[in-house]
């Protein structure tokens, strides 16, 4: 994780001070077009930020753009958002049934919260996968083994469920869910390398971490 901040800073520093040395070039009175900041006529410079305690130096544009982190997505952020589709999923199967068979209305708030946040998170997540050239096999994969996820003979446990019957197996199941989410999130920010992958993970660590404190709560 440090490493990746830091190669993220790097990469807006590097972009930054691109634009920047390049604007200067351009506008600087009396400057050829084809010279660097010291009137050469090597072309433009950029300004690069160097690593902790070392100084910055001049490279080219193109030493520029090569130092930039390469963050095109793996094989473990694919893993990760195909199975977290399918993680959310389930969720949103779960909390459809609690409108007509919780007792409690805080139970009933926290399913509208889950499916409020869950299903634009799976169209994130889909519209992810399409920009990046659509669903990968995954060899080996069962969706069944996923961390937190309720086996088919407690999603029907739930179904037949009602009243306080249904809210207490629905905070169980759910919190479970939940802590599965979390684990699987961790996961991707440790062996993934896209960028929009690790906010995604971030995103529901983030959220899933309160709902399960709420949901301990009731």
């Amino acid at each position: 994780m440090p490493n990746r901040r830091v190669r993220r800073t790097v990469a807006v520093l590097v972009s930054a001070t691109a634009v920047l040395a390049l604007g200067a070039c351009e506008s600087a009175p009396g400057t050829d077009k084809g010279a660097g900041p010291s009137g050469s006529s090597g072309g433009p410079m950029v300004v690069a930020p160097g690593r902790p305690g070392e100084p910055a130096r001049r490279v080219s544009p193109e030493e520029a753009a090569r130092m930039l982190p390469d963050e095109r997505p793996n094989s473990a952020d694919f893993r990760y958002v195909q199975m977290m589709i399918e993680h959310h999923r389930q969720a949103l199967t779960m909390t459809a049934l609690a409108p007509k068979r919780a007792g409690s209305p805080q139970v009933r708030k926290v399913a509208e919260r889950i499916a409020a946040a869950q299903g634009p998170e799976i169209g994130a997540m889909e519209g992810w996968l399409t920009a990046n050239g659509g669903r990968r096999p995954l060899p080996g994969h069962d969706h069944h083994t996923m961390p937190g996820i309720a086996t088919e003979a407690q999603l029907a446990e739930l179904r037949a469920a009602e009243g306080r019957a249904f809210d207490t197996l629905f905070l169980k199941l759910m919190i479970t869910h939940h802590e599965g989410a979390v684990t699987m999130a961790a996961e991707v920010l440790g062996q993934g390398n896209n960028v929009l992958v690790e906010e995604m993970a971030n995103d529901v660590i983030a959220q899933q971490a309160v709902e399960i404190d709420r949901m301990r709560s009731l």
